[in-house]
């Protein structure tokens, strides 16, 4: 790469590429879609997006990508797990259809914890290390149940944990690319070499 110019890929199998791509775009980073192994070589950093976690993750295997998802993570390169993401990106073996896990970030997740797409909500939300409340969308959300070693926990919601990080893993329940708040895709951005 050129300067200080980032590329951001977000991984374009389903859920809401185009969404991330747009906020990415707003905040001047220049963000391509990932859909073939040699779209890793050209990025600094990715985010897997909401979506269903079940169909991404099948969806990742049926297009050879988990070996090289995984090389990426093993690479240091930053990653960004929203609602389906932050599932996909756990330890947690615990759910029988999630077939997938890349055991990103050591913790455990409840699916749909936040409830169904009814239950969906939007609120102000406290996130260490950003310094004002942060716009959030939860749709059929999940929380993170427990976090393991390593873990930082950034955000709670009625006591349930919605945002975390691990070394070079950035995960949060809720849909940042929802919103004209930027400030959570701002910290992400900080974590890209």
């Amino acid at each position: 790469m050129v300067g200080l110019t980032k590329t951001i890929g977000v991984l374009n199998l389903q859920g809401a590429v185009r969404e991330h791509i747009r906020a990415l775009e707003k905040i001047g980073v220049e963000a391509v879609s990932v859909k073939k192994e040699e779209d890793f070589n050209i990025i600094d950093g990715l985010i897997i997006p909401g979506g269903e976690s079940t169909a991404i993750g099948r969806l990742i295997r049926e297009h050879h990508l988990e070996d090289r998802l995984r090389q990426f993570h093993q690479d240091g390169q930053a990653i960004f797990g929203t609602c389906a993401g932050l599932i996909l990106c756990s330890t947690d073996d615990s759910h029988p259809t999630q077939d997938l896990r890349l055991g990103f970030i050591n913790m455990d997740v409840e699916r749909n914890g936040f409830g169904r797409q009814v239950a969906s909500f939007e609120t102000k939300l406290d996130f260490k290390g950003i310094d004002k409340p942060v716009e959030a969308v939860f749709i059929r959300a999940p929380y993170i149940q427990e976090v393991g070693e390593g873990v930082t926990v950034l955000a709670e919601v009625d006591g349930r944990i919605v945002a975390a990080e691990q070394n070079n893993v950035l995960v949060t329940s809720h849909h940042p690319e929802l919103t004209d708040d930027f400030a959570v895709l701002e910290y992400f951005m900080k974590k890209v070499s």
